[in-house]
């Protein structure tokens, strides 16, 4: 019988050398040593133990089970995961995920003690929740409580979202859970009358609107301190896109001294820790591609007041294939919006917009950037869309100056944009958060490219946003800040056989190829008649 030519991953185990012999005595009492394990395991802490460690017989851990590692003078709750592989750490060691080794302050090497953890005070409440019961404050506080000190499971973590989504909470809940994830972080306190902040529901590629409201705003002397979130589903976020410009993680005295000078800033937010909480969510809503209104209203509303802001402008896109579909739908997210911020003693302007297609021209971090240099540039290539919503956006916010007259915000933003000075106070915003190379004229695309054509004449009728989305991730946004959708045509416009309606850019051919095959099955572009184009639901 032949010998086969690759020895089996089971055979290969064996070869690896075994742990030297611990005399039981010592078993649970020296200090591991902590290494840091280079795995991003998104947001979650997760721990590491060889299977033939002392302690870890010696304590009777399980995998995945809930473990706390200590080490100098400070504690990280994580997931434990057993390997047999020396490599990835060994019997005298206890290997940590990136974020986790990260929350310890330690240099690889340093003495850790590892335990079992207790089970989360708030396990009991989340079992009322899972059966459909209703919740009432204090409920919400120990369960947002343990999440933000990661105590929950991703099972656990699961089961909270699921049950949540499923079973919808009432408006009073909505409140409660907003309230529970504000009271678990930091709350900035800019020492302003009036700090103001836009921001999206989301679910439109290319609406990079808050990148020009800001300066605009800023430009004006209102405090506008953006903290924005990285992408979850979407080929961007502002986050990911204010990095091609500029640093975007930033200390939180850095982001103090950026706003005292500057009126605005444009960050992420996770580094303020701001309702922590809610990032620990996300990290399980992304895979399950779940956005209950519930949801969607406390983490928005959480985070701005977070950070600060009391004016709140609320966009909220319908159409089609936006993430609100119908104009009913949209009314009643409003009224729950509104109710909250009310409960919160903060002010919301809540916008309904036109969702039945991408804003702009540029669908990836480095083409949205582009497209918003060029709109504060004042450039001829500048998307009209793109300018005309920010503008009116930023004259919403700018009507909440008691110096403003209603309906002239919209004129004043204008004048700012016009004149230069919308683009004097962005440039001093990325010069302050550190700037990057960044030309416009000559933004740093992926090398790879190809054009999805018109299968026959006609005009525009639909252009399917999920699909857009959809193939400029499949190309690698946002990971490759280069790849993404360059659109060439949009609703309503006319378009002969074979002539292009978009560019897709990768950096790789896996990525080209796949996003080749999705184009291919399904372009996202309808053509047909004029009278085909879907109805405009906008209150501007």
């Amino acid at each position: 019988m032949s010998t086969p030519p690759f020895p089996s991953a089971s055979a290969d185990l064996l070869k690896l050398s075994p742990c030297p012999p611990v005399a039981p005595e010592a078993a649970g009492e020296a200090p591991l040593k902590l290494r840091r394990v280079a795995i991003d395991t998104y947001r979650e802490n997760v721990a590491y133990l060889h299977r033939d460690c002392e302690r870890y017989r010696a304590e009777g851990f399980q995998a995945l089970s809930k473990v706390e590692v200590r080490a100098n003078g400070r504690m990280v709750l994580a997931t434990l995961n057993v390997t047999h592989d020396p490599r990835i750490v060994k019997c005298d060691e206890i290997g940590l995920s990136i974020d986790a080794f990260a929350q310890l302050g330690v240099e690889p090497g340093h003495p850790a003690t590892i335990s079992q953890a207790e089970a989360p005070a708030s396990i009991a409440a989340l079992h009322r929740k899972i059966n459909g019961e209703r919740l009432d404050r204090e409920a919400f506080r120990a369960i947002v409580r343990d999440i933000a000190e990661r105590r929950y499971s991703k099972i656990e973590l699961s089961a909270f979202v699921v049950a949540t989504h499923s079973g919808e909470l009432d408006r009073e809940e909505v409140y409660f859970l907003t309230e529970a994830m504000i009271d678990a972080g930091q709350r900035l306190d800019w020492r302003e009358r009036l700090v103001v902040d836009k921001h999206c529901i989301g679910g439109i590629p290319g609406n990079r609107t808050s990148m020009l409201v800001v300066p605009i705003v800023a430009a004006h002397g209102l405090v506008c301190p953006k903290t924005s979130s990285r992408a979850i589903t979407s080929p961007t976020g502002t986050a990911d896109t204010m990095e091609v410009l500029a640093a975007v993680e930033l200390p939180i005295e850095r982001l103090r001294e950026i706003v005292r000078e500057h009126r605005g800033c444009l960050a992420w937010g996770g580094t303020a820790q701001l309702s922590p909480a809610d990032d620990v969510l996300i990290a399980v809503e992304r895979p399950l591609s779940l956005d209950s209104p519930s949801q969607m209203v406390a983490s928005i509303l959480s985070k701005k007041v977070a950070a600060g802001s009391n004016h709140i402008v609320l966009d909220i896109p319908v159409g089609p294939t936006a993430k609100v579909r119908t104009m009913p739908e949209a009314q009643r997210l409003r009224r729950l919006f509104e109710y909250v911020a009310r409960r919160l003693g903060i002010s919301i302007d809540v916008v309904i917009t036109d969702g039945r297609q991408p804003i702009g021209q540029g669908i990836g971090p480095v083409l949205e950037a582009r497209d918003v240099m060029r709109v504060l540039q004042n450039h001829p290539l500048a998307p009209i869309d793109l300018r005309q919503k920010a503008l009116r956006l930023a004259g919403r916010l700018l009507e909440c100056d008691p110096d403003i007259r209603g309906g002239d915000g919209y004129g004043i933003a204008r004048d700012i944009l016009d004149s230069g000075r919308a683009l004097e106070k962005m440039r001093a915003l990325i010069a302050a958060q550190g700037a990057r190379d960044f030309d416009p004229e000559r933004p740093p695309l992926a090398r790879l490219s190809f054009e999805v054509t018109a299968p026959r004449d006609g005009v525009v009728t639909g252009i399917d946003n999920l699909q857009i989305a959809r193939i400029a991730r499949l190309a690698g946004a946002p990971k490759v800040a280069g790849a993404g959708v360059d659109l060439a045509r949009k609703l309503g416009e006319p378009v002969r056989a074979g002539e292009t309606l978009y560019r897709v850019y990768a950096e790789y051919p896996a990525d080209r190829d796949f996003a080749l095959q999705a184009s291919t099955r399904d372009s996202g572009y309808r053509i047909g008649d004029p009278h085909e184009v879907p109805q405009v639901f906008v209150e501007f």
